[in-house]
Protein backbone atom coordinates (compact mmCIF):
# COMPACT_ATOMS: atom_id res chain seq x y z
CA UNK A 1 0.00 0.00 0.00
CA UNK A 2 3.13 2.35 -0.32
CA UNK A 3 3.09 3.41 3.15
CA UNK A 4 6.61 4.01 4.88
CA UNK A 5 8.50 3.00 8.04
CA UNK A 6 11.19 3.91 9.80
CA UNK A 7 13.04 0.72 9.99
CA UNK A 8 16.76 1.58 11.25
CA UNK A 9 18.51 4.72 12.16
CA UNK A 10 21.93 6.07 13.66
CA UNK A 11 21.49 9.58 15.42
CA UNK A 12 22.88 11.86 17.77
CA UNK A 13 21.36 11.22 21.31
CA UNK A 14 20.17 14.53 21.62
CA UNK A 15 18.20 13.72 18.74
CA UNK A 16 14.53 12.69 19.00
CA UNK A 17 13.73 9.24 17.36
CA UNK A 18 12.43 8.23 14.47
CA UNK A 19 13.13 4.12 14.57
CA UNK A 20 9.47 2.67 14.25
CA UNK A 21 7.74 5.66 12.83
CA UNK A 22 4.91 4.45 10.22
CA UNK A 23 3.84 7.11 8.11
CA UNK A 24 0.70 7.26 4.87
CA UNK A 25 1.37 7.07 1.64
CA UNK A 26 -0.14 10.30 0.71
CA UNK A 27 2.93 11.66 2.66
CA UNK A 28 5.15 10.95 -0.58
CA UNK A 29 2.97 12.20 -3.18
CA UNK A 30 2.99 10.78 -6.76
CA UNK A 31 4.62 13.20 -8.31
CA UNK A 32 7.35 12.84 -5.79
CA UNK A 33 7.64 9.27 -6.21
CA UNK A 34 8.01 9.77 -9.98
CA UNK A 35 11.03 12.63 -9.90
CA UNK A 36 12.45 9.68 -7.59
CA UNK A 37 12.19 7.12 -10.06
CA UNK A 38 14.14 9.81 -12.74
CA UNK A 39 16.71 11.44 -10.28
CA UNK A 40 17.67 8.76 -7.99
CA UNK A 41 19.37 11.08 -5.50
CA UNK A 42 18.34 14.43 -4.06
CA UNK A 43 19.44 16.58 -1.88
CA UNK A 44 18.61 19.88 0.29
CA UNK A 45 21.57 22.07 1.56
CA UNK A 46 19.20 24.59 3.72
CA UNK A 47 16.07 24.09 3.59
CA UNK A 48 15.56 27.59 5.42
CA UNK A 49 17.18 29.52 2.66
CA UNK A 50 14.81 31.29 -0.07
CA UNK A 51 14.72 29.66 -3.46
CA UNK A 52 17.03 31.19 -6.30
CA UNK A 53 14.63 32.41 -8.98
CA UNK A 54 16.18 31.07 -12.61
CA UNK A 55 15.75 33.32 -15.19
CA UNK A 56 15.19 31.76 -18.44
CA UNK A 57 16.28 33.32 -21.84
CA UNK A 58 13.06 34.61 -23.72
CA UNK A 59 14.11 32.63 -27.25
CA UNK A 60 13.22 29.47 -25.22
CA UNK A 61 10.79 27.50 -26.84
CA UNK A 62 9.58 25.65 -23.74
CA UNK A 63 9.88 26.68 -20.11
CA UNK A 64 13.11 25.45 -18.56
CA UNK A 65 12.55 22.11 -16.38
CA UNK A 66 14.45 20.92 -13.02
CA UNK A 67 12.82 17.53 -13.06
CA UNK A 68 16.52 15.94 -13.29
CA UNK A 69 18.43 18.29 -11.09
CA UNK A 70 19.65 16.91 -7.83
CA UNK A 71 20.31 20.39 -6.20
CA UNK A 72 16.50 22.23 -7.18
CA UNK A 73 14.92 23.80 -4.27
CA UNK A 74 12.66 21.91 -1.92
CA UNK A 75 8.35 22.41 -2.33
CA UNK A 76 7.50 24.96 0.87
CA UNK A 77 5.84 22.45 2.83
CA UNK A 78 8.70 19.78 2.75
CA UNK A 79 10.91 22.89 3.93
CA UNK A 80 7.98 23.30 6.40
CA UNK A 81 8.25 19.48 7.33
CA UNK A 82 12.02 19.24 7.69
CA UNK A 83 12.04 22.62 10.05
CA UNK A 84 9.16 20.80 11.92
CA UNK A 85 11.66 17.89 12.33
CA UNK A 86 15.07 19.96 13.48
CA UNK A 87 16.35 19.03 9.72
CA UNK A 88 18.00 21.50 8.01
CA UNK A 89 19.69 19.35 5.38
CA UNK A 90 18.83 16.18 3.78
CA UNK A 91 20.59 13.91 1.31
CA UNK A 92 17.82 11.47 0.45
CA UNK A 93 18.80 8.05 -1.87
CA UNK A 94 15.51 6.26 -3.53
CA UNK A 95 16.17 2.40 -3.50
CA UNK A 96 14.23 1.18 -6.54
CA UNK A 97 13.27 -2.52 -7.52
CA UNK A 98 12.14 -3.98 -10.86
CA UNK A 99 8.38 -5.57 -10.09
CA UNK A 100 6.54 -7.59 -12.16
CA UNK A 101 3.56 -5.91 -13.87
CA UNK A 102 0.60 -7.01 -16.57
CA UNK A 103 -0.42 -4.25 -19.51
CA UNK A 104 -3.47 -3.90 -20.74
CA UNK A 105 -2.93 -6.70 -23.11
CA UNK A 106 -2.14 -9.20 -20.55
CA UNK A 107 1.86 -9.41 -21.41
CA UNK A 108 4.50 -9.26 -18.33
CA UNK A 109 7.08 -6.84 -17.84
CA UNK A 110 9.68 -5.60 -15.55
CA UNK A 111 8.12 -1.90 -14.36
CA UNK A 112 10.36 0.10 -12.19
CA UNK A 113 9.00 0.47 -8.55
CA UNK A 114 10.12 2.88 -5.33
CA UNK A 115 10.48 0.56 -2.53
CA UNK A 116 12.21 2.47 -0.13
CA UNK A 117 14.76 5.38 0.74
CA UNK A 118 17.72 5.77 2.62
CA UNK A 119 17.27 9.22 4.32
CA UNK A 120 19.69 11.38 5.71
CA UNK A 121 19.26 14.56 7.90
CA UNK A 122 21.63 16.99 9.59
CA UNK A 123 20.41 19.72 12.12
CA UNK A 124 22.67 22.20 9.99
CA UNK A 125 23.25 23.28 6.86
CA UNK A 126 25.46 21.03 4.82
CA UNK A 127 26.32 19.94 1.22
CA UNK A 128 27.46 16.59 0.08
CA UNK A 129 30.52 16.61 -2.50
CA UNK A 130 29.41 15.05 -5.77
CA UNK A 131 31.64 12.35 -5.50
CA UNK A 132 30.50 10.97 -2.46
CA UNK A 133 26.76 11.54 -3.87
CA UNK A 134 27.96 9.54 -6.85
CA UNK A 135 28.70 6.68 -4.70
CA UNK A 136 26.07 6.31 -2.27
CA UNK A 137 23.79 6.32 -5.85
CA UNK A 138 25.74 3.57 -7.12
CA UNK A 139 25.18 1.43 -3.27
CA UNK A 140 21.76 2.29 -3.43
CA UNK A 141 21.60 0.71 -7.20
CA UNK A 142 23.38 -1.98 -5.82
CA UNK A 143 21.25 -2.85 -2.58
CA UNK A 144 18.09 -2.59 -5.09
CA UNK A 145 19.78 -5.42 -7.36
CA UNK A 146 20.36 -7.59 -4.47
CA UNK A 147 16.82 -6.83 -3.09
CA UNK A 148 15.51 -7.32 -6.06
CA UNK A 149 17.57 -11.18 -6.39
CA UNK A 150 16.12 -11.64 -2.53
CA UNK A 151 12.50 -10.93 -3.73
CA UNK A 152 12.26 -12.86 -7.04
CA UNK A 153 14.21 -16.13 -4.84
CA UNK A 154 11.46 -15.70 -2.42
CA UNK A 155 8.83 -15.47 -4.78
CA UNK A 156 10.45 -19.00 -6.73
CA UNK A 157 10.67 -20.47 -3.37
CA UNK A 158 6.72 -19.93 -2.72
CA UNK A 159 5.98 -20.97 -6.34
CA UNK A 160 7.74 -24.29 -6.17
CA UNK A 161 5.77 -24.71 -2.31
CA UNK A 162 2.35 -24.51 -4.22
CA UNK A 163 3.32 -26.82 -7.12
CA UNK A 164 4.83 -29.62 -4.44
CA UNK A 165 1.26 -29.19 -2.78
CA UNK A 166 -0.81 -29.03 -5.79
CA UNK A 167 1.35 -32.37 -6.80
CA UNK A 168 0.50 -33.98 -3.19
CA UNK A 169 -2.92 -33.60 -3.08
CA UNK A 170 -3.09 -34.48 -6.85
CA UNK A 171 -1.31 -37.62 -6.36
CA UNK A 172 -3.61 -37.95 -3.13
CA UNK A 173 -6.55 -37.83 -4.86
CA UNK A 174 -5.83 -40.44 -8.03
CA UNK A 175 -4.59 -43.00 -5.80
CA UNK A 176 -7.54 -42.61 -2.94
CA UNK A 177 -10.12 -40.88 -4.85
CA UNK A 178 -12.02 -38.40 -2.15
CA UNK A 179 -11.50 -40.71 0.96
CA UNK A 180 -7.61 -39.54 0.58
CA UNK A 181 -8.26 -35.66 0.25
CA UNK A 182 -9.85 -35.11 3.47
CA UNK A 183 -8.32 -38.23 5.74
CA UNK A 184 -4.41 -37.64 4.53
CA UNK A 185 -1.90 -35.02 4.85
CA UNK A 186 -1.98 -32.40 3.73
CA UNK A 187 -5.49 -31.92 3.59
CA UNK A 188 -8.45 -29.94 2.32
Amino acid sequence: DEHGEVVAETRRSDLEPFIGFHYPATDIPQASRFLFMKNKVRMICDCTMPPVKVIQDRNLAQSLSLTGSTLRAPHGCHAQYMGNMGSIASLVMAVIIYDGEVDANGRAYQAMKLWGMVVCHHTSARAVPFPLRSACEFLMQVFGLQLNMEVAMAAHVRENHILRTQTILCDMFLRDALVGVVSQSPNV
